[in-house]
């Protein structure tokens, strides 16, 4: 993944294993019109916060990164180590403090290491390739089993516009703009109120329609940065047809990440789609899909391959939404189980248990009341999950 303007770097600073890449940086040889989404959980970060305040001016130049610690919980003295650390990737790059966002990934409530910084930020800066992207990917990594990318080029006037998405997250996963980050870099020309309105409709499509176990953390965020390198003419419009296509591209990446995001759930052995459809509403049929995906009887007979439509029906019952049970059509990979809320039957039943088998499927859900529609990725509920969050501190 190579964006013009942008550079990479990571490097093993000790923040809380050793030898595992735990500290990344990502700086843009300008200022980059700078636009960012954070978590909505009433408890903040200093990240979160320090970012939010500094984003105000809708530009940046970089975006130093750790995993090990959230600094979330840690008071005056996480906000003044948030500071301390920006101020120390300021002054290697020879750039204005105020020009550095920051995140943390990493345990709740545990100071960072700075002494990790001081001894290891030279090295990270001198460390700065244009090819390094992957590198950042690993560095934020906590219980992710894998890194996660995702690249789109798209022409815009006659100029190729690249895009390219950095993501984490594992567990604490539901977001409400999940731990979740991710960093979007772009060539592209574009106004700071154009891309907050593409980053926020791409959001609303792709990382508010995931969940891993309904959690929300104290410390999400998504940051697209664009350098305006690719030459485009300026995207000032939010209804000229570049803006959409620029918009669609994004929504993709973003819809990559998160997709990706959901099959690395914690434990996870399988990707589920909940799609609801024959709402009164959209909004309705998203309540519903999203109660079913949390559903934690429902994910663990999705873990077992367990046609157990009752827990569906009972979820979709307590989802706060007015509907009538005796129309309601429950699917999985197009095979019927539930037809106007009644059980199909044992061979169905036999065939959609084959079905789950699958690491991936759909469960589709028809309440034949309206034309509102709505699906959620989720995932199942593995022993591995409880394995892992039991003793996430040791």
């Amino acid at each position: 993944m190579i964006i013009n303007g942008f550079s990479f770097a990571a490097v093993s600073a000790g923040l809380r294993y050793k030898n595992r890449l735990d500290l990344g940086l990502i700086v843009c040889d300008q200022p980059a019109v700078t636009a960012g989404m954070f978590t909505t959980n009433q408890v903040k970060a200093a990240p979160v916060l320090l970012d939010i305040e500094r984003l105000k001016q809708g530009k940046a130049r970089a975006i130093l990164v750790n995993s090990g610690s959230a600094n979330a919980c840690t008071g005056e003295i996480g906000m003044a180590d948030a500071h301390k650390t920006c101020g120390l990737a300021a002054q290697h790059l020879g750039i204005d403090e105020n020009e550095v966002l920051v995140a943390s990934t990493g345990v709740i409530g545990e100071r960072l290491k700075v002494a990790g910084f001081e001894a290891h930020m030279g090295e990270l800066v001198a460390g700065l390739r244009h090819d390094g992207a992957v590198d950042v990917a690993r560095a934020m990594m906590t219980t992710d089993t894998v890194e996660k990318s995702a690249f789109r080029t798209i022409e815009l006037g006659g100029e190729e516009v690249a895009i390219g998405g950095l993501a984490k997250g594992s567990g604490m996963i539901m977001p409400n703009m999940a731990t979740m980050l991710a960093f979007v870099m772009t060539d592209a020309r574009i106004s700071f109120p154009q891309l907050r309105h593409c980053l926020k409709n791409s959001v609303a499509a792709s990382f508010n329609l995931i969940t891993v176990d309904g959690d929300t953390s104290t410390n999400d965020m998504v940051l697209v940065m664009a350098s305006g390198h690719a030459g485009n003419r300026w995207i000032e419009d939010v209804d000229h047809p570049d803006c959409h296509d620029f918009g669609a591209a994004l929504a993709e990446v973003l819809d990559e990440l998160a997709e990706k995001i959901v099959a690395d759930g914690e434990g996870a052995t399988k990707l589920v789609r909940v799609a609801v459809g024959g709402a009164k509403d959209d909004h309705e049929a998203e309540q519903i899909a999203r109660t079913v995906a949390n559903s934690s009887l429902v994910k663990t007979a999705f873990f077992g391959g367990d046609p157990n439509w009752g827990r569906i029906v009972a979820a979709m019952g307590r989802a706060g939404v007015r509907f009538r049970p005796e129309l309601v059509d429950i699917a999985c990979e197009g095979i019927m189980l539930v037809r106007g809320g009644v059980w199909v039957g044992e061979e169905a039943e036999t065939q959609v248990a084959e079905a789950m088998r699958a690491p991936r499927f759909t469960v589709s859900i028809d309440l034949h009341q309206g034309s509102g529609a709505a699906a959620v990725r989720t995932c199942d509920l593995s022993y591995d999950y409880i394995k892992i969050n039991a003793d996430y501190r040791s």
